[in-house]
């Protein structure tokens, strides 16, 4: 097990990796007190030798690392990547690691289901099952045991071994192309970008009153800006109900604002209330035809479950047929557009998906398809 420690083990490590064909990619972190997550462990595994980083280690330059994430010739491979990208995405200055292999995509697309587990993945194709007793343990504790460096160099050992298996047959199914898009969102700067001014879209609202949203989308931003600065959990700061009860009842003085329940004369006379009070401000100073206006979801026409209802069988059979896990074709809000309208705008309908599942769906709900049982499995027939 070879854990580096130091600049110059680091740099010759990595330029031993950047002729390879690929190298396979895994992080370990702490999220739980921060906003950001802090970056313990970096583990690389390259096609002959694998090591794991230790990125809080007193004087660590970790320039080469981040200059093979960023080699184009170079395939990083990991399994469920989105928080690892997300990390590369802060240490490399809002650039990424490209291009990218995701197991967990590829084995979607493969035919292991919907966001198939790596133990799964490494236990149906090498017959090993992972010992994951340190899936919850403290990263930043030092020294690292040696069954903490075991566990974090297994998630990209076996990694290489998934990296060809699937890759292969994705290349002898000819589908290697069905992965670009997922991939290319993996790769996008946007995917990963924080927005405060977006922020209040997540929060789960009680009116389309369109300057209670203005006040809440101020609330929003003002706490995910506070919460970053801080680098503490943004519902640590305020909750998400308390946002929601400080929209609808207005307050503009210390007084009105220490009326919500978990909020303090102390705490609303402080920098927290201040921040607040002049975010209701800004809310309230909002001209009407600046407020935002609630995203309400078209009504679907009438009558239209049972034909739903039968687009989720002909995905199922359809999936099924192809080997493909039925997540990465469409979900049930595509089916729905689907159902109401020939020129949705879905990924169903566009590219791969129509081939295998987008045109039928056309043609079921025109009548030009039907489906049937024979000897208990689903048939789709010609009419």
């Amino acid at each position: 097990m070879t854990l580096l420690t130091d600049s110059q083990s680091l740099a010759d490590f990595c330029a031993r990796q950047k002729n390879a064909d690929f190298i396979t990619v895994d992080t370990e972190f702490l999220r739980e007190s921060t906003y950001w997550p802090r970056l313990c462990l970096v583990q690389i595994g390259g096609p002959k030798e694998a090591a794991a980083i230790d990125v809080l280690a007193d004087g660590l330059e970790v320039g080469p690392m981040l200059d093979l994430m960023a080699t184009e010739s170079l395939i990083k491979v990991f399994h469920a990547g989105r928080q690892d990208m997300e990390i590369f995405y802060r240490l490399m200055d809002g650039a990424l690691p490209r291009p990218i292999f995701d197991t967990q995509v590829a084995a979607m697309v493969c035919g292991f289901g919907d966001q198939v587990s790596y133990e799964r993945l490494v236990k149906d194709l090498e017959g090993e099952q992972l010992d994951k007793g340190s899936r919850f343990t403290d990263w930043s504790h030092r020294p690292l045991t040696d069954r903490q460096l075991e566990y974090a160099l297994a998630d990209v050992t076996f990694l290489r071994s998934l990296y060809r298996k699937l890759k292969k047959k994705l290349d002898a199914n000819d589908r290697a192309s069905w992965l670009d898009a997922e991939m290319d969102i993996l790769t996008a700067p946007a995917t990963y970008a924080s927005n405060p001014a977006e922020a209040w879209r997540r929060i789960k609202s009680r009116s389309g009153n369109r300057r209670y949203l203005a006040i809440l989308r101020e609330l929003g931003a003002w706490r995910e800006r506070e919460a970053q600065r801080r680098d503490i959990p943004r519902n640590r700061l305020v909750r998400d109900e308390q946002l929601v009860d400080i929209a609808v009842h207005k307050p503009r003085s210390v007084d009105a604002l220490a009326r919500t329940r978990g909020i303090s004369h102390d705490m609303a006379r402080g920098k927290l209330g201040e921040g607040i009070l002049k975010a209701v401000e800004a809310g309230l100073a909002l001209p009407d035809g600046e407020c935002p206006a609630a995203e309400n979801k078209a009504p679907l026409p009438s009558g239209i479950g049972p034909v739903v209802e039968l687009l989720k069988v002909l995905l199922k059979a359809r999936c099924e047929a192809h080997d493909v896990a039925q997540k990465l074709v469409a979900n049930s809000a595509d089916l729905e557009l689907i159902a109401a309208s020939d020129d949705a705008d879905v990924p169903a309908l566009k590219g791969w998906r129509r081939d295998i599942f987008g045109q039928d769906a056309l043609r079921l709900k025109h009548g030009e398809l039907a489906l049937t049982l024979k000897k208990q499995q689903v048939e789709v027939v010609e009419r």
